[in-house]
């Protein structure tokens, strides 16, 4: 898919695509024979997966480190490193878990100042 169609699917700007591209969370991209920029389903699901942690406040730094666990995890790399990747992926899954429970908490406290707002004002 162009960049057009990719932006449209993720709900993110060109120049974040072009951003992420250029400090290595999702891989350059193809080419047309015309210099545009061509995604792979696979570099969907991976700006899909930066995405989500966006919403948790993690930096590109933690998002290329998860990244690049998930990359040995699915790939053809030694068990050994497979299995690190595994380890670092649940101690990640931890900090996730964390990190919602976290924002669950701020979600619950500004419902309740809106409760107290709209009660004062009748």
């Amino acid at each position: 898919m162009h960049i057009g169609e990719m932006t449209e699917k993720s709900g993110l700007s060109s120049r974040t695509l072009r951003h992420y591209e250029d400090i290595g969370l999702i891989p350059a991209t193809g080419r047309t024979e015309g210099g545009f920029r061509v995604y792979t389903d696979e570099d969907f699901r991976r700006l899909m997966t930066i995405r989500r942690m966006k919403a948790l406040s993690y930096s590109t730094a933690e998002m290329g480190e998860l990244l690049a666990h998930l990359d040995i995890l699915e790939g053809d790399f030694p068990d050994a490193e497979r299995e690190e990747a595994r380890r670092n992926l649940l101690a990640l899954l931890d900090d996730a878990d964390a990190r919602r429970e976290k924002l669950a908490r701020q979600v619950e406290r500004a419902d309740e100042f809106l409760g107290i707002l709209r009660d004062r004002l009748g």
